[in-house]
């Protein structure tokens, strides 16, 4: 399995990121532990989660660290996996934000709820503008030297803030963030190819995208207003069946077709090649659905594939 280095951290991933967002929520935990276990032993070793989810299910905040600690415990497969999570969000009661005091409570939190002595990638959920980047970046410093957290990064920030983190923590010799996790996918480019990707690649910034599925709407799974009921995601992917949308699906399809490969494969493969990108974070509730994303991390697109791709994709002739 190709890995790849995450910025300029120790840390090194496989091309895919499996997505912690449906643990506890729209997969139990039994299955969680199924995923999981076939996620490693697949060959894959990043997994990303973050401690507000999953506040809007019933099973409430910190759902997923929950599930993801009891495997530790259960299965014993700590060591084979680069364990991501993020804070910031708004976890109720005032919990929320990136000061020096909710950091230290945050962090302790999460490793009780993943049942682990250190975190591999902790990350910033969100940009926090009411706390200074220097108190933030003083104490990532000091998780850092307290052995609880490897390397730190970002999700969510606007190019420029970005920008102003890494010129605090190079200022100061402290930890700088080594990776950033955007909106990125074939329907949603705008946001991060406006300055953010120039900014990665220029300060050797990782780049980790969530959504790399567009909700699932790039696996072709729903065509039609009638196809939303299908999954409890479904209302979120009503934005993207436009004309550019069903596009977009077409020439998926097209390209699959010659590769003999799925849309959802031919979608994450494309995120792969794009410049400055590390990893696409994708979620599966069962294993079969797993098995197929997994199989991106092999498909090789041609320049030809990825060209029809990038016109399929363009606003320009929306």
């Amino acid at each position: 399995m190709e890995l790849r280095r995450l910025g300029k951290s120790d840390l090194k991933i496989a091309p895919l990121v499996l997505g912690g967002n449906v643990f506890g929520w729209t997969a139990d935990e039994a299955t969680s532990f199924r995923v999981l276990d076939a996620f490693v032993d697949g060959g894959f070793n990043a997994v990303d989660t973050a401690d507000v989810y999953s506040r809007w299910s019933p099973a409430g905040g910190g759902a997923s660290e929950t599930v993801i600690g009891n495997w530790f415990k259960a299965h014993g497969k700590r060591d084979k996996v680069v364990l991501m999570t993020k804070l910031g969000s708004e976890m109720g009661e005032g919990m929320k934000g990136l000061s020096a005091k909710y950091m230290v409570e945050a962090v302790e939190a999460s490793l009780t709820r993943l049942q682990t002595d250190v975190i591999d990638l902790y990350q910033s959920h969100r940009d926090d503008p009411e706390t200074p980047q220097e108190e933030t970046a003083e104490a990532y410093e000091r998780l850092v030297k307290a052995g609880k957290v490897r390397a730190i990064g970002a999700s969510n920030f606007e190019p420029a803030r970005l920008k102003s983190a890494l010129d605090i923590s190079a200022a100061h010799g402290w930890a700088r963030y080594n990776s950033e996790q955007p909106l990125y996918n074939l329907y949603d480019r705008a946001g991060f190819e406006a300055g953010l990707q120039q900014v990665c690649i220029e300060n050797d910034v990782g780049v980790i995208p969530y959504y790399g599925l567009a909700s699932g709407f790039l696996t072709g799974k729903y065509r039609s207003e009638a196809d939303l009921a299908k999954s409890p995601r479904g209302r979120g992917v009503k934005r993207y069946l436009d004309e550019r949308g069903l596009r977009i699906l077409a020439v998926l399809d097209e390209v699959g077709a010659n590769l003999k490969a799925t849309p959802a494969q031919v979608a994450l493969a494309w995120v792969m090649a794009q410049p400055g990108l590390t990893a696409p974070i994708a979620s599966a509730t069962s294993v079969e659905q797993l098995t197929e994303l997994m199989g991106s991390a092999a498909l090789k697109l041609t320049d030809q594939d990825l060209a029809r791709l990038d016109w399929a994709s363009s606003t320009e002739l929306a």
